[in-house]
């Protein structure tokens, strides 16, 4: 069965979230790498006002291909996740609600998703062409100077993704290989 899910990520819809599951996310999502978040960390760290309200928000690890014409976006596929993981557990401290990126998050981002209960979400790497389709309105909001790693408003038609990880920890990664190893 697959979820159809709408941004911003309320208890509800986080709640309803379970390894495992395969979602159709449509709304707004923030796409945000390694200088983008190495930023939003220290402007938290200062006090200062962050050019995003992350509350209930969604940060998709990627770091978009130019346009080509007639295009929203180019090619935009998830990166790795576990670069973030030092900046992870203060943004989702401060309501980041969802992730979604590829690979492993550190004990940290696991501790931080069941303390302040949110999700982490995978897609499928290597698929940058065909993400790139579900995304319908794209616009630089923070950054700009970082290129492709400024942080971008994408505005989605359902990106699909999947739970990796939901509010109790429960790890998709985990499941599979514990399930693996039962055949």
């Amino acid at each position: 069965m697959i979820k159809s899910i709408k941004t911003p990520l309320t208890p509800e819809i986080i709640d309803d979230l379970k390894a495992g599951d395969k979602v159709l996310i449509t709304g707004i999502i923030y796409s945000a790498r390694d200088a983008a978040h190495k930023r939003l960390f220290e402007m938290i760290q200062k006090g200062e006002e962050l050019p995003v309200d992350l509350k209930g928000q969604i940060i998709y690890y990627a770091g978009p291909c130019p346009a080509k014409p007639g295009t929203v976006i180019g090619s935009a596929g998830p990166t790795t996740s576990g670069r973030m993981d030092p900046y992870t557990p203060l943004l989702i401290e401060k309501g980041l609600k969802g992730m979604i990126g590829k690979g492993l998050r550190s004990k940290e981002v696991v501790d931080a998703i069941i303390t302040h209960k949110a999700v982490y979400f995978a897609a499928i790497g290597g698929a940058g062409a065909l993400l790139a389709d579900t995304i319908k309105k794209a616009e630089v909001v923070a950054f700009p100077e970082l290129g492709p790693e400024a942080i971008y408003e994408f505005h989605v038609e359902d990106f699909p993704a999947i739970v990796v990880i939901d509010k109790d920890g429960n790890d998709l990664y985990k499941i599979g290989k514990e399930n693996y190893r039962k055949i």
